[in-house]
């Protein structure tokens, strides 16, 4: 049976892991840097245009949210890392509790990281993609606001960062996105659908 994306719904938000749901079936987890247009990413995946809240705000995201289709198949937007406006000590708890989903939750299925296409492979995202390979997790990029770029820019950063990967992570690969735009959205809903079922 497909996963039917319109029948995707918030379920709840959790500060820790305890409050997440029960680990069974699947899960989707989308992950970037604090301004990677996750929330935007994962309504234009899902085709319901305010399931997850879109900030102009970096880092509102300071909770697990979780979104189900089912009560076996589930999508999660994780806080972002990277630039927020937040203490230090709540960038920090955020870090401790992203790691923790990424290495104990036995449902992910894959991990779907976005990087603004304009600004790919900073620090903080090449050092998940490596941290990713290490846990063996399966990943999947897309380079996001790819609309702000010409064709031939856009080309041309889908080259420079799959070459990066065969380095970083050869089992991940990546397309160009944009949720305003509807560019790489049924190839990224594919890839979500593959790992879900």
């Amino acid at each position: 049976m497909p996963i039917d994306f319109q029948k995707i719904q918030f379920l709840k938000s959790a500060a820790m892991l305890t409050q997440l749901p029960q680990d069974t079936g699947s899960e989707v987890a989308f992950v970037g840097r604090s301004n990677a247009g996750k929330s935007s990413a994962l309504n234009a995946i899902a085709g319901i245009k305010k399931l997850a809240k879109v900030s102009n705000t970096p880092g509102r995201t300071q909770l697990i949210n979780i979104f189900q289709a089912d009560a076996q198949h589930r999508l999660v937007d994780l806080p972002g890392y990277g630039f927020a406006a937040v203490p230090q000590e709540i960038k920090l708890r955020w870090q401790q509790t992203l790691a923790a989903y990424l290495e104990e939750r036995a449902s992910l299925r894959g991990l779907i990281l976005l990087m603004d296409s304009r600004h790919p492979m900073k620090d903080l995202d090449e050092n998940f993609v490596v941290w990713s390979a290490r846990r063996q997790l399966p990943l999947y990029i897309l380079l996001t606001k790819a609309d702000k770029l010409s064709h031939s820019a856009g080309l041309e950063v889908l080259r420079k960062v799959a070459s990066m990967l065969e380095t970083l992570h050869p089992e991940a690969t990546c397309q160009l996105f944009s949720a305003t735009h509807k560019i790489g959205i049924r190839e990224a809903r594919d890839q979500v659908e593959r790992w879900l079922k």
